[in-house]
């Protein structure tokens, strides 16, 4: 995969994570400032992630990858757990 399109993906997803946390704050039972921390969690994931990817060390991709692979899976499985604590 081009770092474009992994760029495309991880924004794609960040954004489905961040449009469940806007639904999330339109209930009135639901504690805001928590929400918004998951918000700023998964923005700064996404900012993390994607300049990870543009700065990769020449002769280390296929480990560079492999742990950034990793990493978003660790960090979005974390947000996950965090958006179905809020609900």
């Amino acid at each position: 995969m081009k770092r474009r399109e992994l760029k495309k993906s991880i924004n794609f997803l960040c954004g489905e994570l961040f449009a469940e946390c806007i639904a999330l704050n339109c209930y009135e039972n639901v504690d805001k400032d928590r929400v918004a921390s998951v918000m700023e969690s998964i923005l700064m994931m996404q900012a993390d992630i994607v300049s990870r990817i543009s700065h990769v060390q020449p002769g280390s991709g296929k480990a560079f990858f492999k742990k950034l692979r990793e990493d978003l899976i660790c960090r979005t499985e974390e947000i996950i757990d965090d958006i179905q604590a809020l609900a």
